[in-house]
């Protein structure tokens, strides 16, 4: 049963703890009546000594600071008396009023101070011994404090949590009450967090109409970011007024179809975005605009943004694709002095390779493992340095770029230091105007590499230089939209070589041997019993309760045993879904109880993190400059101000408070997805008949690639056959193919 919620009037005695950004505060009461001050804490606007204030919440003890009273809600009330009024005035909430400031402005004022302050703060010219610059200085800061007091009081008023408002104050500012009461669902755009449908009830309480053509026009924005979020670059029409109608009604029956009314008002309102430029909209059948009518109807829709950075992207790499590129010159010497040197024999395709990227401008290379990519960057790298080349290596994330420095032995960075991306202009500051100062740019991992990434990249490319993609495409495409490796192959435009040949060292692995079998739809072999070299093993399980208790125990206790490997630091259950009973939420939980259940923890909604936990980044923050998918581990924890650490790559720590706690997640399993681009020494992989919808052969292949030195996979063999019968790839909604083969046919000279 929940804790009953309590109301409490008291005057402010001192301020313990504050954190400005996330609005965690600590705060201790007089109460009338209580001999012992009250601790409150909790999320809410700040409160000076002093004041009054009403606090509704629960009272909970905590093991080192006994009884206190978790706020939901702190509503400040003016004080009543002169000594509180001096106290509040005095206590620093007013920039530059100290206590000798305070009490000369009660004495002028009395019991009337803040009211003259709130109505008519120039009369603070009025205060003897202020001087007329002092007290201007004095009436800007109190106008201040105003506005932010005026912007929180308002957002809450209108449907926002405290935790909600500080999060849309800090984005916006003073100008806060303006830009939420003019357009209430930018809200979905702007801050991170706030989707549709608290934007819509904010919106709501502001009176906006549930028919309005401006909630209309935000819902087909709202579905098409969410579209994006899902890797697609644009909807149909017919698709995209579905989702949003569905969205307008709440999903509350999805069988049910749409009213047409309801539909006819999305169509006009489609027309209406589609007019302002906010999106764009090309026939069905071409890659021609189109702009009212019923061609519309048909038509597929862009997010404006969206369209023109996956046209500029097409045009840069057909430009690429199609330049007279220098021969690299002696390159066939090059190549065999590699050899040479190396001990190595390149085989006919990887010499291939070697060879266009000395005579191509723009090269792919694609393959799956134990197909020697890695040998032939080497190659390629040194044909370019005794060509005096200057190559710079990269890839998508940290973990990725430091497997490529082990591997060639060279510096290799991560794809947002390479362009120099800058937090403080969301940008990066590396494009066309200041390219790259290198003769080649080689990225590996190129299947994680989205359209805002290849855009960003392609641009900063110098005319002349060389660019290497390095990737396997047979993987899923990248977390981001788009799918830029499949299709630059796809446009039979861009120059590639695809690896096919396994290397007698790697066959020898069941990894790599099933690896090739799921992606050509046969099914896994196992190793004969007592194999002491074997890698990979099968568990038939069918039962989801079952299953997740067998995952528990190989992570925790048969893997380390057997295999020397760490459950924290060397395992990884991959699963193909967040929600279910073999998802990463209840897998989460159930491997935390069982590697980290008595630590020092700090509750977030309803995980609870604690030091020693393997946590994981779920979007890109610039400023603390860590990225969707990085995992780390909880170093330290402070539950008096609602913080902790986390410590990555054994070597940085990065500090979280209220409001960045979101954008973490425990990491003790994850989404096959957000594994890409990352190796783990041994990967657990559960594939059920309740995975049905994501059962697919890339996704179970990209899985078993994870996993270097052991994949164990714990699968219902309905599930597997039916992940091996699935054809599909994910697919994702592009046009980047066409547009690139579109972009190239345009380049050619006209007879």
């Amino acid at each position: 049963m929940a804790d009953r919620e309590i109301a409490i009037e008291g005057e402010v005695a001192v301020v313990t703890y504050e954190n400005l950004e996330s609005g965690f505060r600590v705060i201790k009461l007089d109460v009338p009546d209580r001999r012992d001050r009250l601790t409150v804490v909790g999320l809410f606007p700040r409160v000076a000594p002093g004041s009054r204030v009403r606090v509704r919440g629960t009272t909970e003890v905590n093991r080192e600071h006994g009884e206190q009273l978790r706020a939901t809600s702190v509503t400040e009330l003016a004080p009543t008396t002169l000594a509180g009024i001096e106290k509040y005035l005095g206590s620093g909430l007013i920039k530059g009023v100290g206590g000798i400031t305070a009490r000369r402005i009660v004495k002028h004022f009395g019991l009337d101070t803040l009211k003259v302050l709130e109505e008519q703060p120039h009369r603070l010219r009025e205060v003897p011994g202020l001087g007329p610059a002092r007290a201007d200085q004095l009436i800007a800061s109190w106008n201040d404090q105003r506005a932010i007091r005026d912007v929180m009081v308002f957002l809450q008023a209108h449907g926002a949590s405290v935790h909600l408002a500080a999060r849309i104050f800090k984005r916006y500012g003073p100008k806060a009450v303006s830009i939420v009461s003019g357009d209430p669902y930018r809200l979905a755009i702007d801050v991170w967090g706030i989707g549709f449908r608290t934007a819509d009830r904010i919106a709501s309480e502001l009176g906006i109409a549930k028919d309005s053509p401006q909630r209309m026009q935000a819902a087909l924005l709202q579905v098409l970011r969410d579209a994006t979020e899902a890797g697609h670059c644009y909807l149909v029409a017919e698709d995209l007024t579905t989702r949003a109608a569905r969205l307008l009604a709440g999903d509350t029956n999805p069988a049910e179809p749409p009213s047409m009314d309801l539909l006819e008002r999305l169509e006009q309102a489609l027309a209406a975005v589609v007019t302002g430029g906010h999106v764009v909209a090309e026939a069905a059948d071409s890659l021609e605009r189109v702009r009212s009518g019923a061609s519309l109807r048909s038509a597929v829709i862009y997010d404006a943004r969206m369209h023109e950075t996956e046209r500029r992207l097409a045009a840069r790499l057909a430009t690429l694709a199609s330049a007279e590129g220098d021969t690299l010159s002696g390159f066939a010497a090059a190549i065999d002095a590699f050899e040479r040197d190396t001990g190595t024999v390149l085989a006919d395709e990887q010499r291939l390779a070697v060879e266009r990227a000395a005579r191509c401008p723009l090269l792919v290379v694609t393959g799956g493992p134990g197909v020697g990519k890695t040998t032939i960057v080497k190659a390629i790298l040194s044909v370019f340095e005794r060509a005096g080349v200057i190559a710079r290596l990269a890839a998508p994330t940290g973990r990725a770029a430091k497997r490529m420095s082990e591997a060639t032995g060279r510096e290799a960075a991560t794809l947002h230091r390479l362009l120099e991306f800058d937090p403080k202009i969301g940008t990066f500051k590396r494009d066309a105007k200041r390219p790259l100062d290198a003769g080649a740019i080689v990225v590996d991992e190129s299947s994680m590499v989205d359209v805002w990434m290849a855009d960003a990249l392609t641009q900063a490319v110098a005319d002349g230089a060389r660019l290497v993609l390095v990737g396997d495409v047979d993987q899923l495409p990248s977390v981001g939209p788009g799918s830029v490796l499949r299709d630059a192959i796809a446009s039979g435009v861009v120059p590639c070589v695809r690896l096919v040949k396994i290397f007698r060292q790697a066959e020898k692995s069941l990894i790599v041997q099933n690896a090739h079998r799921i992606n050509a739809g046969e099914s896994p072999v196992v190793p004969e019993k007592g194999d002491p070299s074997a890698d990979f093993f099968m568990m038939d399980r069918r039962d989801p309760d079952d299953t997740r208790s067998v995952l528990v125990d190989l992570v925790t206790r048969h893997i380390p045993r057997k295999f020397g490997l760490d459950p924290v630091r060397d395992i990884q259950v991959l699963t193909p879904m967040n929600r279910g009973p073999v998802g990463t939420m209840a897998l989460n939980e159930a491997l935390q109880a069982a590697l980290n259940p008595s630590a020092p923890g700090l509750v977030r909604g309803r995980v609870t993190f604690r030091v020693g936990d393997k946590v994981m980044q779920l979007r890109n923050d610039y400023d603390k400059n860590v990225y969707n998918g990085d995992v780390g581990v909880v170093a330290s924890i402070d539950d008096e101000d609602g913080t902790l650490v986390v410590r990555y790559d054994d070597e940085r720590d990065v500090a979280y408070d209220g409001r960045a706690l979101d954008e973490l997640a425990l990491a003790y399993a994850c989404t096959v997805h957000k594994s890409q681009g990352s190796e783990y020494p041994a990967v657990v992989i559960p594939l059920l008949t309740g995975h049905f919808m994501m059962l697919s052969k890339n996704l179970v292949y990209t899985a078993v690639t994870r996993g270097k030195r052991l994949v164990v996979l714990v699968a219902d063999p309905r599930a597997l056959r039916l992940a091996l019968a699935e054809q599909r790839r994910e697919e994702r909604q592009t046009r980047l193919a066409s547009r690139i083969g579109h972009a190239r046919e345009a380049l050619l000279p006209t007879a």
